[in-house]
């Protein structure tokens, strides 16, 4: 006997908000393709049409491609109705704003001494770009509850665990999920320390079983294995080892040549002082945490990580630019290169076709019972026909959870303070991140700097 998938997977309908997304939607569209066992339409839905329009000319060259597997239709949507009306899943990923604005999340507290590595979760950029992107999530939500609300809904969109809140906040009935590949690369970095100190070459990250705990770009591994084997007392061995050196994989992931590589120098001082596998990139678990790793950008050197910064965002979004017209013109052919993202094969197993066990962003349930219910959290689920169920993912240890709670409570207060342009709620949540420095009166005045430097993009409650 089969199993019988919940839906017709050869006809599926799936809606896409951010459909020029220049990044995201290029590697799920090839993953599609690339996947004889479902197939349907994509309708693309951005607040710019035009490159909505681009990707649907790129989608239709990707599905018409020789080693494609499913002939997957495009379409562009005028409207958020228009798109989602009868959809079975939804993904979102969306960039609120501009690169002015994200300019001054990242750069606009460099002047009074704070540095940030990425500014899109956590800390004072964060905050900001939570302030312009959860009320686009409240409308997001709404449409979804009036024309979806069946569907299953992936997003990507940072800052991740505000985002998902923000959907099940508006509705509560929402089936909705967050995806994040940091877990990936701490899972390819243990494969890497296999080969490095056990000679055991070309293992996967797959073939690994590890236990995540913990919020989106602050995850972590309280257990990992390979075969059966413990990894836990291999990896001690090995943050010792490269603690002060860093360890570098290769080329191709050299932080000195990258604004996302690092030496793990950071992972590899979290592990020595909390015992847990630290499981983001560096330039993301450093903000997390008080000033460490983030003084001045002598420290980041220091640390072996980079500075993302907003001008690299702008070349690359040039390049991005003249990528998108290369391949619309076919001045580059199209590569069906897998993106290495694990959004279509989640879908799969929703439809019933693999079950998949994987890292998600959904509200605690009790899988971590030490943080609030409700609480968006990061640790593994069990993907299975129409259903998630968050796998038990343990206590955090005091010391973790002193620090996560803090974080998680401040979300929470962030999230209030988008739906209701409370000045003051929000000024008090500013002050109490990990990375401020400032006494009251600077911090008020960066505050409303930071503020004024979006208003084009916040709700006009703001500033009466």
């Amino acid at each position: 006997m089969s199993i019988t998938p919940v839906k017709d997977v050869q006809n599926l309908k799936v809606a896409y908000i951010g459909g020029g997304s220049r990044g995201w939607a290029w590697g799920f569209m090839k993953d599609i393709a690339m996947d004889a066992q479902m197939c349907g339409t994509v309708r693309l839905y951005d607040i710019d049409k035009q490159a909505a329009q681009n990707n649907k000319i790129i989608g239709d060259k990707i599905s018409a491609h020789p080693e494609a597997k499913s002939p997957w239709k495009y379409e562009v949507s005028d409207s958020l109705k228009e798109a989602l009306t009868g959809a079975d899943f939804i993904i979102i990923s969306i960039l609120p704003a501009t690169f002015e604005e994200l300019r001054s999340d990242v750069h606009a507290p460099e002047k009074y001494g704070i540095y940030q590595s990425v500014g899109d979760s956590i800390g004072l950029g964060g905050f900001m770009r939570a302030m312009r992107t959860l009320p686009m999530y409240v409308e997001i939500a709404e449409a979804i509850r009036d024309y979806a609300p069946e569907a299953w809904v992936v997003n990507y969109t940072n800052p991740m665990s505000l985002c998902v809140r923000t959907l099940y906040h508006v509705f509560p009935q929402v089936k909705a999920f967050g995806c994040c590949h940091e877990v990936f690369g701490t899972q390819k970095l243990l494969c890497a320390m296999l080969e490095k100190e056990c000679g055991i070459a070309g293992v996967e990250r797959h073939e690994l079983y590890t236990t995540v705990t913990g919020i989106n770009h602050f995850t972590w591994l309280s257990s990992a294995s390979y075969k059966g084997y413990d990894l836990m007392p291999v990896y001690r061995e090995f943050a010792e080892k490269y603690a002060e050196t860093g360890f570098d994989e290769g080329k191709d992931t050299n932080w000195m040549n990258s604004s996302f590589a690092c030496a793990h120098r950071v992972k590899f001082d979290l592990f020595r002082r909390f015992g847990l596998i630290a499981a983001a990139g560096d330039r993301h678990l450093a903000e997390f945490m008080p000033r460490w790793y983030l003084t001045d950008p002598e420290t980041v050197t220091s640390w072996m990580y980079g500075l993302t910064t907003v001008d690299w965002r702008v070349d690359d979004l040039h390049k991005r630019l003249q990528r998108s017209a290369d391949l619309i013109s076919g001045k580059e052919p199209m590569d069906m290169k897998p993106s290495g993202e694990e959004g279509h094969l989640l879908i799969k197993a929703l439809l019933g076709l693999n079950p998949i066990v994987s890292n998600v962003n959904v509200p605690n349930r009790g899988q971590i019972p030490n943080l609030p219910l409700g609480a968006v959290v990061e640790t593994n689920a069990y993907f299975t026909r129409d259903q998630i169920e968050p796998l038990f993912a343990g206590e955090l240890p005091g010391n973790l959870q002193a620090i996560i709670g803090r974080h998680v409570a401040n979300q929470e207060n962030t999230l209030t303070t988008a739906l209701t342009c409370d000045r003051e709620l929000g000024f008090t949540t500013f002050m109490n991140d990990a990375q401020m420095t400032l006494k009251p009166e600077l911090g008020r005045k960066l505050f409303n700097e930071m503020l004024e430097n979006q208003r084009a993009y916040l709700p006009q409650e703001w500033f009466k």
